[in-house]
């Protein structure tokens, strides 16, 4: 069997990069050789060998390179998005040679929202109504604009992210009422210096208060998606989470939260995954359909061996749509695979073993 030669770039102190080296070490693959971002911001690029199957990993959580790719400031800040994006394309675009596990124009797709959304629409993959959809549509750079928007496509409930952002970082999750009436949910913090990430969900009432977060956000070529209602048990929303290795749902996690953000850093719990499977098959539409709705996102990206996929099943389960692809969806610690999909793999060890096949293929 041919045993693949794997280098990642990465944050070599990140759990992402350790979690990784760990993985191959209990397959009994040598070794990846890392390749810091720092080292390719700093060195003008980086080579690989031919054999070299190459990964991407975040490069996120080290000010340092955070801020080579967008600037000196405080790491929490929401800023210079568009800046951040351009860098980090750009420095893939100075990686030569290997096989790429994650594929560069992918990359630039999976990383706009709004580019995104509208390869995931032309597909046939369900996805929430925008009016922001496709590189060709209107960028919103004020409050106004965005509930222009927003009325015109029939929204009342809606998100606005940042077209380049991650982790829920300047979501605001928004809803109107006739009157003029208007609230909001958001982990976004105004300060002195601009708006910041935090990990404490807010809430935020009326037009002042609302149209002032947004206005401090238009900088960042903003996306603007319908809420879907999602299914909820004791006042907590659900959504899932599924990772999909080559093309197969290998994991999955639900996520629960009292507020429209589910990410796991914001407050969101790990739910009993037997919830969604239960209700998808008692509704009628079925696990496995809502498995292969994440499986049809990922298909979107066939040059990129494995995305997060965040499914969002309807309220009453008869369905799914699809909120976001993730480029770096995997860090799921502790989460073994799906039964007959993934037995016992951690994301990274259902990886390497998908790897392992497309290794021997390519040496057939």
């Amino acid at each position: 069997m041919t045993r693949p030669r794997l280098a990642v770039v990465g944050n070599p102190e990140n759990r992402r990069v350790t979690m990784l080296l760990d993985a191959a070490a209990r397959s009994g693959l040598p070794t990846p050789r890392v390749v810091s971002w720092r080292e390719v911001l700093t060195g003008g690029g980086a080579r690989f060998d031919a054999d070299e199957w190459v990964r991407l990993d975040s490069p996120g959580e080290n000010p340092e390179v955070d801020a080579m790719l967008r600037g000196a400031g405080d790491p929490t800040r929401i800023a210079d998005g568009p800046r951040w994006y351009a860098s980090l394309l750009a420095a893939v675009g100075t990686l030569r040679g290997g096989r790429r596990l994650t594929d560069p124009d992918d990359l630039a797709l999976l990383f706009d929202k709004r580019r995104c959304h509208a390869v995931l629409a032309s597909n046939g993959v369900p996805v929430p109504i925008s009016p922001t959809s496709g590189a060709d549509a209107p960028v919103p750079r004020s409050w106004p604009e965005v509930r222009e928007l927003a009325a015109a496509a029939g929204l009342w409930r809606f998100f606005v992210k940042p077209a380049h952002g991650s982790s829920a970082a300047g979501v605001v999750a928004v809803e109107t009422a006739p009157g003029g009436r208007v609230q909001a949910r958001s982990s976004v913090e105004s300060a002195a210096d601009g708006v910041h990430n935090s990990l404490r969900v807010r809430r935020l009432t009326g037009e002042a208060e609302v149209g002032a977060l947004i206005d401090a956000l238009a900088g960042e070529r903003l996306h603007i998606e319908a809420w879907l209602p999602k299914p909820s048990r004791q006042g907590r929303a659900a959504d899932l989470r599924v990772v999909v290795v080559a093309g197969r749902a290998t994991h999955a996690v639900l996520r629960t939260s009292a507020h429209p953000m589910t990410n796991l850093h914001l407050g969101g719990q790990r739910g009993d995954l037997e919830t969604a499977r239960a209700g998808f098959d008692a509704a009628g539409y079925g696990w496995d359909s809502a498995l292969a709705v994440a499986e049809r996102a990922a298909a979107c990206f066939p040059r990129t061996l494995c995305v997060g996929v965040d499914l969002l099943p309807a309220a009453n389960w008869r369905g799914a749509a699809v909120g976001e692809v993730n480029a770096f969806g995997d860090l799921l610690p502790g989460l073994t695979g799906l039964p007959g999909r993934a037995d016992g793999l951690d994301t990274y060890a259902a990886q390497l073993a998908a790897i392992e096949g497309w290794a021997d293929a390519a040496a057939a």
